[in-house]
């Protein structure tokens, strides 16, 4: 956490009366979608709100849940994000809203009760733009529950605020977010040119505006992570292609951690590499045992995986231990090779074929 000057923009606040949209990207999330609004309509507040839901050209029925809820609840409003990307639909929402703070929501997650009452208020108290919490991953099977424990380990994810941050206080970014509306104009919304990790370069829109992003470890968002292992390499392999696209872009802005999972790509790509050579003889001798050397980090992480997937932290059962044991590489490669290419090409209009159903074409 940090506050990029020590000098900063009071966000405007509303009144106390005014109220609120939440903004909810679709595609493909018929099995979700209709918790993470009903946890929307469960939030305790005394103000006007309204959903409004930015439907992406979903193939698995997806629009007819959407439809119903409509139907059932005159606060939720539908508007098309023929697009599909997620930063073109959370603008199409966010310009069809009424209200003038925006709470994002992913239709994988799901809002405790008092979650926005509890936003709203660290917004006004400290005059942000933009206030997150906590991301608590859950899973349902021996995978998903792996994966979840992996983004709430500081080993799965690089040990970011929201994924386990205990200390109130400026940040870099903000998971979703409960976010001004007259800051967003006024910085120009998502970037509709970024398919990944457009909201760590928006909140640096923010920051570079001088405003506040905020981070308070009393506010929890439940997410459900890709419930396949084909899904889950895909989304990490094009986020890894963003952070890289984006570490093009604005260099050291990001953060340190960003670069650890290319690095054990690049140190796993040597360790192969020089133990074929040992293997054919090519280096051997005095030259062989100093070139040994840098076997040494991809036997550290390999050792630090079976300690986590071994330990508490791996689950209880025997399934879920080994599903631990090979979630963590595979979001750990799959994200590194995603930076790496990203970072000497560009990501190059790379998207997240995750949220694709099957058979469902590239928009």
């Amino acid at each position: 956490m940090h506050e990029d000057a020590q000098r900063w923009r009071p966000a405007p606040v509303p009144d106390r009366d005014a109220g609120v949209s939440f903004v909810i990207p679709v595609l493909n999330e018929r099995e979700y979608l209709e918790h993470a609004v009903r946890s929307v309509l469960a939030q305790q507040l005394d103000v006007p709100i309204e959903v409004v839901l930015a439907l992406g050209p979903s193939s698995d029925g997806t629009d007819a849940v959407a439809r119903r809820l409509a139907d059932e609840d005159e606060r939720i409003r539908l508007v098309r994000n023929p697009a599909a990307h997620i930063p073109v639909g959370l603008n199409i929402a966010i310009r069809a809203a009424r209200h003038p703070t925006i709470v994002r929501v992913d239709a994988h997650s799901e809002l405790e009760p008092g979650y926005t009452r509890a936003a709203l208020d660290t917004l006004a108290r400290v005059q942000a733009a933009n206030v997150g919490g906590v991301m608590r991953a859950d899973g349902g099977t021996p995978f998903q529950r792996a994966v979840a424990r992996a983004y709430n380990s500081r080993i799965g994810l690089g040990g970011g605020a929201y994924h386990g941050g205990t200390s109130e206080g400026p940040a870099e970014s903000a998971y979703l977010g409960v976010m001004r509306r007259d800051v967003l104009d006024e910085v120009g919304l998502f970037d509709e040119g970024i398919r990944r990790g457009e909201d760590w370069e928006l909140n640096l829109r923010i920051r570079r505006a001088g405003y506040r992003v905020w981070f308070d470890p009393d506010l929890h968002v439940t997410y459900w992570p890709r419930e396949s292992w084909t899904r889950l390499v895909r989304q990490f392999r094009a986020t890894g292609s963003w952070r890289g696209e984006l570490v093009r872009r604005f260099g050291r802005r990001n953060g340190l951690r960003f670069f650890a999972p290319p690095m054990l790509v690049i140190a796993a790509a040597t360790s192969v590499a020089v133990g074929a050579a040992q293997l054919l003889g090519v280096v051997s001798g005095r030259a062989g045992v100093v070139l040994s050397v840098l076997h040494l980090p991809v036997a550290a992480y390999a050792a630090l995986i079976g300690a986590v997937a071994a330990g508490r932290g791996g689950g209880r059962g025997t399934r879920d231990r080994l599903w631990t044991l090979a979630v963590l590489p595979s979001m750990h490669f799959s994200w590194g090779l995603g930076f790496l290419q990203g970072a000497l090409r560009g990501a190059r209009g790379t998207v997240d074929t995750s949220r694709l159903a099957r058979n469902t074409p590239l928009p």
